[in-house]
């Protein structure tokens, strides 16, 4: 019943620009964030393809994930996407201590020793002290390493 709806819906919105009623836009407009904190930095921003070609993701990619491609191509990692190096079970004195340049992260916990239980993910919070796993009460704690100016300047 939906699609029967939609198919009429994209149906007339096709007449009426072969009609002439609604003129389509030249170009299709997207959205791309920019960087969070400080100026935009044009390398952010790819360099499209040349006419009548395809471009490439290179060409096409802007923001993290250009920066994260350029990396790449450098031979590095642009996020730490290995897992915590766990040796002993995290407690409220000794907590597994997550960086993060964001007020919260969020962490898998597969229990200790390492894949007792499970993979459980967890919000771990800069307002927090702490936060427990609920399967093996493993502690983290964030260990916030960004700033609090959030970039957008508003200043509230």
């Amino acid at each position: 019943m939906l699609s029967s709806a939609l198919r009429r819906t994209v149906g007339s919105a096709r007449l009426l620009v072969a009609k002439g009623v609604v003129r389509q836009p030249a170009a299709r407009a997207f959205f791309v964030l920019g960087p969070r904190l400080g100026e935009v930095n044009t390398s952010m921003i790819g360099p499209g393809a040349k006419p009548g070609t395809i471009p490439d993701d290179i060409e096409q990619a802007t923001g993290i994930e250009r920066a994260e491609l350029l990396a790449k191509l450098e031979g590095k990692e642009l996020f730490d996407i290995d897992g915590l190096k766990i040796t002993a079970m995290g407690t409220k004195k000794n907590p597994i201590m997550v960086k993060s340049v964001d007020t919260n992260r969020y962490v898998g916990c597969s229990g200790f020793p390492v894949d007792s239980h499970e993979t459980i993910w967890l919000s771990v919070e800069k307002s927090h002290e702490f936060d427990r796993c609920p399967e093996c009460g493993q502690v983290f704690k964030l260990d916030f390493v960004g700033t609090e100016d959030k970039g957008h300047g508003h200043h509230h």
